[in-house]
């Protein structure tokens, strides 16, 4: 489905950003904690947490923390010796790291926010376990800004400072296993207005902001590091967050997919008014199933479980409905179905099927009172999963006869979304206690040099092409590549190194991660200054590479790779025409190409290309 497929204008399409993006600060925001994530196998001890809802300071609990703690599970955290009480919440909080709020202010200036004059901590309430708290501390730095897109500027609401959740590892028999390492990073959190109107401008304001944060150079880098949630609504629809979108290429789709959906569940809601359809009450049909050949529900029923159902009057054909790519109306009931700990649902739209006969299904419909225009969603689980389950689609059914429910829903890599909670309210907000206001000052923060700005200043200034060029600005190294060149390397050598070549590394298994700024720095000075050929580069960063304790120096002299003068080449380049002798009297200056690789090879990198191709020419010129 692309663009062509609706006119956005006419559907009232509204979409608003907000980006999550981690800074790359040496301590954590309310502790003196590295910013570094550990391997879980590195963890020194653990303790586990039962998180529950508190109501805001106006008494009210929140819909979304609420429906989250009627899962009742266990929350394990990895402690290291690089965490500490307050990632515990064994000590109260520190002050806001001053790092992480000058790198806001500086990240405020270059969308043209204000910065507001005192910074309150607030706290917002979280009981998925991903905070051993139970909320998050998050604090407005910036406000009404603005960004510019090719469909026209959009404005940036706000933006705030918040500490990053913990990092889930995995899920365990009673719950969820969390890392402490990634909680209490410095996190911004930038929302936009509602002024997208396309799924290509919510792509490209997506990219634009995420330019403007990496040109302070500091933000981290990687996967997980920034994610963007996408809100979403059509003229008839409803406000929906798409949380958790992790490639700016899928933006578009998923802008494209839910608005798909909205207009799908619009259509149906009118279709099932028309039909006059309701929900009845949840039945308990567990003798229907007796001796039945379904893997699922037969699993269930041996196990002391039970089926219920309940009666969907009018919702014939309209619970096998796609409104999303492989996804129905039928998926959005059992996704609710699942929230609940259930499985899954089956429904009569797809009955039947998964060993469910023809009879089973007659028999469930005659249980129900359902009519041919009816159909039926059945759960098979244990007795009290079952009925919650069964309550869960019945809540989704009714919705799905009003049109599209306002909720939170997790963005999947397909570009299509699942439901996940409810929209959080106002009610999980309330003021931190622990932790003192700040007065910023803005004056003090520098405009950083924009990424499209360094593109065109190390054309100009450095000679490098414009595909070089854009890709040592956007990298991760273009810090060091100013420091190297600044110190006299030679550009073009340092761009295509920190670029071209550790990528064709990369690719070849080489870990490159492990290379230090010391390593390439080195590296560079000794290629610059003619201690090693050009020829010489690959092998001696793959040799530091897999060896990061050795220096450049001892890396060379480990691996053979010093230069070597123009007799030894001559000698190396001779005894490869000998070998070949018949071929060069054969073909001449035509078997350059295939002798010059086998020169390079004999010489292991020891001997730059303009030297050896020389040479090999007057080589093969004496025998021609």
């Amino acid at each position: 489905m692309t663009d062509a497929d609706f006119d956005y204008e006419d559907l009232g399409l509204v979409a608003g950003l907000e980006i999550h993006q981690q800074l790359d600060t040496a301590t954590k925001l309310f502790c003196s904690c590295p910013t570094e994530l550990r391997e879980p196998e590195a963890a020194d001890h653990t303790f586990t947490r039962y998180l529950h809802p508190t109501k805001s300071e106006l008494g009210e609990i929140d819909d979304a923390a609420l429906e989250e703690s009627m899962v009742d599970r266990e929350f394990e955290y990895l402690a290291y010796d690089t965490t500490c009480l307050v990632e515990e919440d064994d000590e109260p909080p520190g002050r806001v790291d001053r790092e992480a709020m000058e790198t806001a202010m500086e990240i405020g200036q270059l969308m043209d926010m204000n910065v507001v004059d005192q910074v309150n901590v607030m706290r917002k309430i979280v009981v998925d376990g991903s905070n051993t708290t139970g909320f998050q501390r998050s604090m407005l730095v910036a406000n009404d800004g603005e960004i510019s897109t090719s469909e026209g500027p959009v404005g940036i609401e706000d933006m705030l400072l918040e500490e990053e959740s913990c990092q889930r590892v995995e899920e365990t028999d009673s719950g969820v296993r969390f890392s402490l390492d990634r909680l209490g990073i410095p996190l911004v959190e930038i929302g936009t207005k509602p002024d997208i109107s396309s799924p290509a401008q919510a792509r490209e304001a997506a990219q634009r902001i995420g330019m403007l944060l990496r040109s302070t150079g500091k933000v981290k880098r990687g996967l997980g590091t920034i994610r963007q949630d996408v809100n979403v609504s059509i003229a008839e629809g409803a406000r929906i967050e798409l949380k958790g979108v992790q490639s700016l290429d899928d933006i578009d789709d998923l802008v494209r997919n839910e608005v798909r959906r909205q207009v799908e569940l619009v259509d149906i809601a009118e279709e099932l008014g028309d039909r006059d359809a309701a929900v009845g009450e949840p039945r308990d049909v567990t003798d229907v199933f007796e001796g039945t050949d379904s893997g699922v529900i037969g699993g269930a029923l041996s196990d002391g479980g039970a089926v219920q159902a309940v009666l969907l009057e009018g919702f014939d054909g309209l619970v096998g409905r796609e409104i999303q790519p492989d996804r129905r109306l039928g998926t959005e009931f059992s996704d609710h179905a699942k929230r609940h700990g259930a499985g899954g649902i089956f429904h009569t739209d797809e009955l039947p099927a998964y060993g469910v006969t023809e009879s089973e299904v007659e028999a469930l419909r005659e249980a129900v009172g359902a009519d041919p225009d009816d159909a039926v969603a059945l759960v098979a689980d244990d007795p009290h999963t079952a009925e919650l389950a069964i309550e869960a689609v019945v809540e989704r059914a009714e919705t799905a006869m009003e049109g599209v429910p306002e909720e939170t829903r997790d963005a999947l890599q397909d570009g299509t979304s699942r439901y996940l909670r409810p929209l959080p309210g106002a009610a999980r907000m309330y003021p931190e206690t622990d932790v003192p206001p700040v007065e910023p000052d803005a004056s003090e923060v520098e405009m950083p040099e924009l990424l499209t700005e360094k593109v065109d200043r190390y054309e100009a200034d450095y000679g490098l092409d414009s595909g070089l060029a854009e890709q040592v600005a956007y990298g991760q190294r273009w810090p060091l590549f100013e420091s190297v060149v600044e110190d006299g390397i030679d550009a073009t050598l340092a761009a295509g190194t920190l670029e071209s070549t550790l990528t064709e590394l990369r690719r070849d298994d080489v870990p490159v991660d492990a290379l230090t700024d010391a390593h390439l720095r080195a590296t560079l000075e000794l290629v610059d200054g003619g201690d090693v050929p050009r020829e010489g580069i690959e092998d001696l960063l793959s040799a530091l590479a897999e060896n990061p304790e050795l220096t450049a120096e001892q890396a060379v002299e480990q691996e053979g790779l010093g230069g070597v003068d123009e007799s030894e080449v001559r000698e190396a380049v001779a005894e490869v025409v000998e070998r070949n002798a018949d071929q060069v009297e054969a073909e001449g200056m035509g078997a350059f190409s295939g002798l010059m690789g086998e020169c390079m090879g004999a010489l292991r990198g020891k001997a730059d290309g303009d030297t050896v191709s020389s040479v090999l020419r007057e080589e093969i010129q004496k025998r021609a």
